[in-house]
């Protein structure tokens, strides 16, 4: 029980939440000319906590009063997220391409057909398997993508540890994908820029709310470093991750992202990783295959990601390999298929090239396609660390070779098959991820076209609209829902008891056109600022919300998604 002098500087505030008297943030209910409750010791359990959380929200409070300043100083902390973050993510580019050419030069050897050597491969890989195993048992947040696991910490439900994360990620990272096996490094990348923006925030001491611009930010820049991509950093950072493209979050992730793409130019060039030259535009009346080649992918997207769900069911329930071995699979299967068929191992960064180039024919493109598609499930299923990007944009860019080359033979010019290739990709992207902005952007910065956004844009809507017609769910979003109900240690219960976000009141959503004292508000959470365009609006009970609206809103962590909810979803 706190001393009693405490207790007369504490009064209660919004649906049952703590505010200090000179916290400078006018209470809800008083607001609403309702009368102050008394305060109830009972329900606290640490009220130290709940005297930390007032702190916090003082904090915040000073950075709305003094808004100018606070962007500007988000925008300098994220220039240096971005030199961290871009640093660490050309270091862990290096080691994968290393590693790329040192497998390249082993299968040179292998197929000298020396038994002992390749018997002492297949024993190497079967280590490279257990040793995965131990990192993902030592820390369970550096499986799969990383992307669901960073969408987890900005939405409060998850936590993460800096240092054992970044570690963790790093060497799987290279082990796996250096191994052979059908991953990429953009999930990884992210999740390391994340990690270090979280990091540095936490270096910093700074509140819930800005370390979550500075999350954003690290992923942004982690985004932009593996894949030259600035903009698309940026964007995806904004459409998938924060779903909020507030001045906050817009101005350090920019930021953060230019300055790890000039991190990677200084250290690997100027080159986008596709350099595609002289791809013809699509004229017009062959749009009629774009809206073909826009289903199809919008379909494949959405097997893809049923199938890969459904992989990782069958990896979690079976009961041949043990839980710290579920690599030994695909890594034996890649060590096979490197003497057979090399294409497939690895993200496909190289792949994408010689397709471009026309060296298949249609069968064995098909081949690719098949084997890939089957070689990703079984790679990702596998849980180490690794991401989906670069092999689904692999798969994407076999899909729309192949269909350029039935078009050839359907008697159509063969003049537009790099073109088919760059569409495909941004539509597969679109249908498996559902951010069609991202979509376009990033293969637009990869390739070096820019030449075909609108056909970009119109396909990556078409496969949208076609995986969103058959239900499919963005694949991130379903991968962090299933890690939420696996319960993992990391999950809800150990995160911090209260944070301070900032959402955005959408057109239609339940809070817009809404009075604040008749909203629904979820128990415990406390309206600290109304920001309308660059004006402060002091929240009272009479107060209407319009869209645009930015709220900075204090609430227990397990609330969070019920508040964005509110703000986000329509009546």
């Amino acid at each position: 029980m706190p001393p009693k002098e405490k207790q007369s500087k504490v009064k209660m505030s919004f649906n049952g939440w703590v505010t200090g008297s000179d916290a400078g943030v006018k209470p809800a209910s008083a607001a609403a000319g309702l009368p102050a409750r008394q305060f109830d010791y009972r329900q606290i359990h640490d009220w130290e906590i709940r005297i930390m959380t007032l702190m916090e929200i003082r904090k915040v409070h000073h950075a709305l009063l003094h808004w100018r300043n606070f962007r500007l100083k988000l925008f300098a902390e994220g220039i240096i997220t971005g030199l961290i973050g871009g640093l660490t993510v050309v270091l862990f580019r290096f080691a994968l391409e290393a590693a790329e050419v040192l497998r390249t030069s082993l299968y040179q050897q292998l197929n000298k057909g020396n038994m002992a050597l390749i018997a002492g491969w297949f024993i190497l890989l079967a280590g490279i398997a257990c040793l995965l195993g131990r990192i993902v048992k030592f820390e369970p947040m550096c499986s799969g993508s990383g992307i669901p696991q960073t969408k987890g910490v900005l939405l409060g439900l998850i936590k993460m540890d800096c240092l054992k994360v970044l570690a963790a990620k790093f060497i799987g990272g290279v082990l796996a994908i250096g191994a052979g096996m059908s991953l990429g490094r953009e999930g990884p990348s992210i999740q390391i820029g994340a990690v270090i923006g979280q990091g540095f925030s936490r270096f910093l001491g700074r509140d819930s709310m800005e370390e979550r611009y500075l999350l954003t930010s690290g992923a942004s820049a982690g985004l932009a470093a593996a894949f030259n991509a600035p903009l698309a950093g940026v964007i995806f950072s904004l459409e998938e991750l924060h779903k909020n493209f507030s001045p906050a979050v817009l101005m350090p992730a920019v930021a953060a992202s230019l300055t790890a793409d000039f991190m990677v130019r200084y250290f690997s060039g100027r080159e986008p990783i596709w350099n595609f030259s002289g791809v013809p535009v699509l004229p017009a009346h062959y749009y009629v295959y774009l809206l073909i080649l826009g289903v199809i992918t919008g379909l494949f997207g959405a097997v893809f990601n049923s199938l890969l769900l459904k992989t990782l069911d069958i990896y979690s329930r079976q009961q041949v390999l043990p839980a710290g071995g579920k690599a030994l699979l695909p890594l034996i299967a890649g060590g096979i298929a490197g003497f057979i068929l090399p294409e497939i191992l690895g993200g496909g960064n190289t792949l994408v090239g010689v397709i471009s180039r026309g060296q298949f024919d249609l069968s064995m493109l098909l081949i690719l396609l098949a084997v890939k598609f089957l070689y990703t499930m079984l790679s990702y299923g596998s849980g180490v660390p690794g991401g989906i990007f670069l092999p689904l944009l692999v798969i994407g860019a076999l899909t729309g070779e192949a269909f350029s080359r039935i078009l050839v033979i359907a008697g159509v010019k063969p003049d537009y098959h790099t073109t088919f290739i760059i569409l495909a990709m941004a539509a597969y992207f679109t249908a498996i991820v559902k951010a069609p902005v991202t979509g376009s952007v990033l293969i637009t910065e990869m390739t070096g076209s820019f030449r075909h956004l609108p056909e970009l844009i119109t396909i990556c809507m078409i496969a949208y609209v076609t995986a969103d017609f058959v239900k499919a769910e963005p694949i991130y979003e379903s991968l962090l829902e299933r890690m939420l109900q696996r319960g993992l240690p990391a999950v809800t219960k150990t995160a911090p008891p209260r944070t301070v976000m900032e959402i955005v009141v959408c057109l239609g959503s339940k809070l817009d056109g809404r009075i604040i004292k008749e909203i629904d508000w979820p128990p415990h959470c406390l309206l600290v600022c109304v920001r309308r365009g660059e004006r402060e609006i002091v929240p009272k009970g009479d107060t209407e919300l319009v869209a645009g609206d930015y709220l900075f809103v204090s609430a227990n962590e397990d609330c969070a998604v019920d508040i964005k909810t509110l703000a986000e979803d329509c009546r």
